[in-house]
């Protein structure tokens, strides 16, 4: 006769502990914590802002991807969100220098817009527009060290679901592109366009001077 092997003890075990996981992440979620980390992450990637950039960038590729451009953002975001100091240090870079070198790409393509040339080499196809717009504008040096400084102060899940509906409305508007070009218009686009890349080199500026540790006068 073979004696039965009693599981139940360990199931129950893993159920128990599955459960309390649940409650715990039920009981950290916080409207009020969502809310506010929304408006954050919203007003630091600034999607709607960086409408005439983005028009801009297509009309180089001739092509953008929704999709698989967010997806992207999303992965690089979600990646520095669990990991994102470690995994520079592994490289012996931090988030001073890693925000400095995006500064850099992103005073590059504000020159492209403002002085109407080019100097980078943008693929056509179907992955022509996912780098410059999934890294560095969406996920950007701006957006990873908001990231990393929201988690001193809000619980994790509450930080990943206003990420989450921060990525549904940056798919929206690349999905929305085509609409936004007849609206404005080749007069608006090429305005838009010099106004925006002005804008992107101050922001470039602002970011390369304060991760420097270089304080500018403010203006009376």
């Amino acid at each position: 006769m073979f004696r039965s092997i009693r599981t139940e003890p360990y199931y129950s075990g893993k159920t128990a502990k599955f459960a309390a996981h649940l409650k715990n992440s039920a009981m950290h979620l916080s409207i009020k914590e969502i809310l506010a980390t929304f408006m954050v992450l919203f007003a630091i990637i600034d999607i709607l802002g960086s409408i005439p950039i983005i028009l801009d960038i297509k009309a180089k590729t001739g092509a953008l991807q929704p999709l698989r451009t967010t997806l992207v953002a999303y992965a690089v975001l979600l990646l520095f969100h669990f990991i994102g100091e470690p995994l520079l240090g592994v490289f012996g870079v931090d988030i001073s220098s890693f925000a400095i070198a995006g500064s850099v790409i992103l005073f590059l393509m504000g020159l492209e817009m403002v002085l109407g040339i080019q100097l980078f080499r943008y693929e056509g196809g179907s992955t022509g527009a996912i780098v410059p717009i999934a890294f560095p504008l969406i996920a950007g040096a701006g957006s990873i060290t908001t990231l990393l400084s929201l988690r001193a102060e809000y619980h994790s899940m509450n930080i990943l679901i206003a990420l989450s509906l921060n990525m549904i409305i940056v798919y929206l508007v690349l999905r929305l592109t085509t609409f936004f070009e007849r609206i404005l218009g080749p007069n608006g686009l090429h305005i838009l366009k010099k106004f925006f890349g002005i804008i992107l080199l101050a922001i470039a500026i602002r970011l390369f001077m304060s991760n420097l540790g270089i304080e500018l006068p403010e203006g009376h």
